[in-house]
């Protein structure tokens, strides 16, 4: 019977952990689908619509160092419920005031709400299973891919009923769900003696640490790799003749491969746990895809979606769990990932609408899909030598 009781909490936990995390994507990676939709109702340029996955992207590189002002001023729980109600509010608000003012606006504090909480459930998870990393990271990574990828299919299906406006407002609902669980989550206390002897202070200062820098940049890389593909892939589905629920249809299967593997990958680090052997291996499939959309008909999109999604799953919580790899505490931990996550998605804010701006002058995709190439060379590059550092 004692081991039922300190389980329920425990399960609690990770249940409550899964449904934060499924509320950090849905309000980003509903707009991708939408985009030509969106784009024709309010007569805007490709630049222009491609600034409504920008902006909350840039917001969670600017504003992710809040995240260690939040923990130690307020708390890991009353701060993350408070920034689950932001995100429900403004993504309910895009269904009543469907303006692209509005969008804009909606999409800055919600990117304010994301950018605090990544970090802080980094370091919950150092707090709260500091052997259990590499698992809850998993968790962690299969709600936000869940997240992304639940929008990115049925966006596409409630849009073609009742419009974009209610196609974007109608993920509001996940954060109602995710506040109700997290506010009847049961306090948390330490894993161990040692943890809860240990006085949570920071050694250094990221910022000043090389393999920081090269955590932050990979982070950087990998994100805009995401975040691009996120937002242009169904438009280069459309591009290649496929029609809107299609190319959705594109997506959904990007991001189901993901997430399928944001939760086996992980799993497997205990056995095989060196990183870089697991970043070639899943930017081997990055790669494969990317080459067959620049040659591919309309058929092998389907199948480059897929190795996309594999690289994608893998990449993220590699991501994640360099930082908790290098640190000793949850407050350490909080530092470090707040700072690859501020730089990281400073780095891969600017790429969707860079991405638009190209496509807008050339009228084609090739010079992305090179682009795609760079990002996945240049994280093997800083995996390298964070290998090499180690």
């Amino acid at each position: 019977m004692k081991n039922i009781v300190e389980k329920r909490p425990v399960t609690w936990t990770i249940f409550a952990i899964l449904l934060v995390a499924l509320n950090l994507r849905p309000a980003i990676s509903s707009i991708g689908p939408m985009l030509e939709p969106i784009r024709t109702d309010l007569a805007l340029s490709h630049g222009q619509v491609s600034l409504l996955t920008a902006v909350p992207v840039l917001c969670m590189g600017l504003f992710a160092p809040a995240a260690i002002v939040f923990n130690r001023r307020f708390g890991l729980k009353p701060s993350i419920g408070c920034l689950l109600a932001v995100i429900g509010v403004f993504t309910l608000a895009r269904g009543f005031w469907p303006t692209y003012t509005n969008l804009l606006i909606s999409s800055f504090f919600i990117g304010i709400a994301i950018a605090i909480i990544g970090p802080m459930l980094s370091a919950m998870i150092k707090r709260d299973f500091p052997f259990r990393t590499a698992s809850l990271i998993g968790v962690y990574s299969f709600g936000m891919g869940l997240g992304a990828t639940l929008a990115a299919g049925l966006t596409s299906v409630v849009y073609a009923s009742s419009g974009w406006p209610i196609g974007l407002a109608v993920w509001s609902v996940l954060a109602l769900i995710a506040i109700i669980v997290w506010i009847r989550m049961p306090a948390s206390s330490p894993a161990t003696p040692q943890e809860a002897a240990a006085v949570l202070t920071i050694s250094g200062s990221p910022w000043k640490n090389r393999k920081a820098w090269y955590m932050l940049l990979f982070f950087g890389f990998q994100s805009a790799l995401f975040f691009s593909m996120l937002t242009w892939l169904a438009p280069i589905a459309i591009d290649k003749g496929m029609s809107v629920l299609a190319a959705g249809g594109v997506v959904t299967l990007m991001t189901a491969v993901q997430i399928v593997c944001n939760i086996t990958i992980p799993l497997l680090f205990e056995r095989y746990p060196n990183r870089f052997s697991w970043v070639l291996f899943v930017l081997g499939f990055g790669v494969a895809g990317v080459l067959l959309l620049m040659v591919a008909g309309t058929t092998a999109i389907w199948v480059a979606a897929a190795l996309i999604g594999v690289a994608l799953g893998g990449l993220f919580p590699i991501a994640l769990l360099m930082p908790l790899d290098a640190t000793d505490s949850s407050d350490e931990a909080n530092s470090w990932a707040a700072m690859t996550q501020s730089g990281g998605y400073l780095i891969s804010a600017f790429m969707p609408f860079v991405i638009g701006l190209i496509y807008d002058q050339t009228g084609n995709h090739d010079i992305s899909l090179l682009m795609f190439l760079i990002f996945i060379a240049l994280m093997i590059v800083f995996a390298h030598l964070l290998n090499k550092n180690s």
